[in-house]
Formats: structure tokens, sequence, C-alpha cells
């Protein structure tokens, strides 16, 4: 069991997908700075895509994304039409330069979109950036899976899915709108097995209504039986001020701090029982995973979609809120759908606002990153002051981190004040009045 510091975990902090973050976005970098920024790309440089469809068949009541329901076939069509239109926009842009090695289809659900307008989107993108075999990843909700989706899915060559479990029982999910049998959960994961999908991954919550640990237990357990090859176990974040659809789940029967501390350990010493190597504070793999590789080699990342063996500097958002991340600037494309669909079929870029990275914003993030990575990291420039010494000392102090000559690195028993370490060197964060997360 980790050992529980309430005090060390009562700042509430960012997630930290990036750095800056998205509280610094401004309307000062939008499509402009985006369209120097593709072209600065180069010849053979590695390129990441996301494609972002931002429609669901049901919408959860917990859910934080930018989405909406998916029961209109007309604003659907529109959707995709804009958004072929941008994939041809930035392949004009581009031309035949980067290697595009990953595309990534999250949302919201794809599979909200037919099967036929998914095999359509990823012939337009094969075509459009001369793609040479990329590593396809999808986000998936089981409760609009089925055999055809599954076989389109094959034929295009995914190798990966993320399903949207969050948790097996039946009360909890009634509690947070996502009602998803098990059987449903087993159905697609042996679908996917079948049509070649070699990593998948299920998308677990803790810090549930109602929930406790007996409860999350059996959830683990149910989860470890189909074996899924990663495993991501987020902990509720309960914001209604935020995210006005949260105002339909009971919040009167939250687990505390404490709990959900205690959650988080359950889940952490279930799973490396399983055999699952721990990714960072939430994420774990099988041993064979990619994922797991790059933890233990030292080369694991941290973008948009969480912690990734992807090695790429460069990421390319497509479609309505996606965001585009390069060394020297972060763009967010326009959140409203309207606006997004206007710009794209003028082809035009959609970047509607962002933030210039520095060499100091650069190096920040890249101690943050490491950090959360689980790497030593060198902060010897940020020692100086004694602000900076103040604020590591109860972390260095019961044994969460170490730091000798220089090198910051996070204990085992550190993992969940990741972030509260990492806070510390955000240069934003004195500033902002944005409001975050708990840490765990």
């Amino acid at each position: 069991m980790w050992p529980y510091h309430p005090d060390l975990l009562a700042r509430p902090v960012p997630r930290y997908t990036s750095y800056p973050t998205a509280v610094e976005f401004t309307p000062s970098v939008a499509d402009a700075q985006l369209g120097a920024a593709l072209d600065g790309v180069a010849h053979g440089q590695p390129v990441s895509l996301y494609v972002h469809i931002p429609f669901c068949q049901e919408i959860c009541w917990y859910c934080g994304c930018n989405t909406g329901r998916s029961n209109k076939s007309q604003r659907l069509s529109a959707y995709l039409d804009a958004l072929h239109a941008e994939i041809r926009t930035l392949a004009a842009r581009l031309g035949r330069r980067p290697k595009v090695q990953r595309i990534a289809f999250g949302g919201g659900s794809p599979n909200a979109i037919s099967p036929v307008d998914f095999a359509r989107l990823v012939d337009e993108l094969m075509v459009a950036f001369g793609c040479s075999a990329p590593v396809l990843s999808v986000e998936l909700d089981p409760r609009g899976f089925d055999a055809d989706w599954a076989m389109t899915l094959g034929v295009a060559g995914a190798k990966r899915a993320s399903l949207g479990v969050q948790t097996f029982d039946p009360a909890i999910q009634a509690g947070i709108g996502r009602v998803q049998p098990r059987a449903l959960i087993a159905s697609t994961v042996d679908r996917l097995r079948a049509n070649g999908c070699r990593s998948i991954n299920f998308d677990l919550m803790y810090g549930l209504p109602g929930q406790d640990r007996a409860i999350l237990m059996e959830t683990l357990d149910e989860a470890v039986a189909m074996r899924p090859d990663r495993v991501a176990l987020f902990g509720y974040a309960h914001v209604p001020h935020m995210l006005p659809r949260q105002k339909r789940i009971d919040a009167t029967n939250l687990p505390d701090q404490a709990e959900r501390f205690a959650m988080a350990a359950l889940g952490h010493d279930r799973l490396v029982a399983a055999g699952y190597v721990p990714v960072g504070f939430d994420h774990f793999a099988l041993p064979y995973d990619d994922l797991a590789q790059a933890q233990t080699a030292g080369t694991l990342r941290r973008n948009f979609q969480g912690f990734t063996e992807d090695g790429s500097d460069v990421l390319i958002g497509i479609g309505a809120s996606a965001i585009s991340q390069f060394p020297q600037m972060i763009v967010q494309n326009d959140k409203n759908s309207g606006r997004y669909r206007m710009r794209a079929t003028a082809g035009r870029l959609t970047g509607e606002r962002g933030v210039l990275r520095d060499a100091d914003d650069q190096q920040r993030g890249a101690i943050i990153e490491g950090l959360l990575c689980g790497r030593a990291v060198d902060v010897g420039a940020y020692l100086q002051g004694e602000a900076m010494l103040d604020g590591l000392a109860p972390f260095l102090e019961r044994g969460l981190a170490r730091l000798d000559q220089g090198l910051l690195s996070i204990s085992d028993d550190g993992r969940p004040y990741g972030r509260a370490i990492a806070v510390l060197f955000d240069r934003h964060r004195g500033v902002s009045p944005q409001r975050f997360s708990s840490a765990i």
C-alpha cells in the first residue's frame, strides 16, 4: 500500500497531457501560427495524426469530452465532409514531406459513425498523406460495436483499440449513464481479437458514486479475466461547474479523498499482481506490449492521448477541438462544430487558440514529462531559489522523490504524488485561477 499524505494531495493539479496546459491557450496563437509550423515540418520527419470524431450514440454523464449525440444524420454527414476537406487542406500544405507513422481516432466515439464512413476516412488519410502501414488505433464504445465494425477495422489494419469500460457493476453503470453488460464487453474483445487487433486497452475508473474497494476489486477481477493488453485506471473528477452533464450524477455518495487513494493503490497492487507493468501512475500494460517496453527502456512519452510509446515530436490534430503539438507551439482547432465546418470546407486551416512554447517552456515541459514517465531528470537549473527547494522538501523528506546532484526522480512510493511534484516546475500555476482535478 502506498503511504498516504493528504497534505501533499490537497492542491488540485493538471493532468499534464501537455505543457503549457490548455488553460494557457489564447486566440493569439491560431491558424497563422499553425500554418507556419506545418511549413516547418521537414522531409522524412516522423509525424502522428489524431482524428477527432465528436459524436456518441449515447452521452455518458461523467464524460468531459467534446462530444454530442449522433442522432442527426445531416449533422454527421456535414461534419464528415468538413473532416475530409481538412485532410485535403493539410495534405496539400504538407505535401509528402513528413512520414506519417501513426493515426489515432478518438472522440467521442469513432464508432458513432458508420463502418463505411470510417473506411472512407482511412482511405482518404492513406492516399492524402502517402501513408505506408502506419500504426492505426481507435477508441471504441462497446455499445455501438458489431461484427461489421470489427470486420472494417480488420480490413483497415487497425492493430490497437481502446474500450470505454469504466466499471462492470450494473448499479454504478446506471448511476453514471453507461449501461453495458459484461457479455457485451467480452464479445467486443473477441471480435477485435478475431480481426487482428493485437493491443486492446480497457479504460477503468475509481472514485465513482457508490463505489467502494470491494466493488472496484470485482471490476478489476473481471478485467484481468479478459486479459486486455493495457489498462488505464483513472480517478473520476466530479466538476459539474465545468461539465453540466455531471449534474445528473448523485454526488452525495462519492468516495472521499482517503478512499480514492486506497482505491488507486488497490488497483495498482491488483494489476501488478496479475502481471501488468505499471506505466506512469495510472496506466498498466502486459510486459510484451509496446507501452510496457517503452516504460522499461526509458522512452515513454506523454501527450494528449495520455502515456504513449509514440516518439514523434509532431502531432497533427484533425477535426473540431483536435489539438496539434509541435516543439515550439500547441494549437487547438475551433471547438464549435459549426464554425469548424465553415472554415474546413472553405479550405482554411482551423486553428483557433493555442500557446507558443519558448525555450524555458520546452525545458520545463521535458522535466514534467520525464518525471511523470518515471525518468530521472536534470533540474539543477531550477534549484537556485529557496521556493523550489521548499516545495520539494516534503516529498524528499518522506521518500517520495530523490534528488542526487541535480537529478530528480520519483520513487515507487511517490507514484501517486507525481503530478503534485511536477506542478512545482509549472511557471504558470501561480497566476492562473483555473481549477483542476484532484491529484489522486
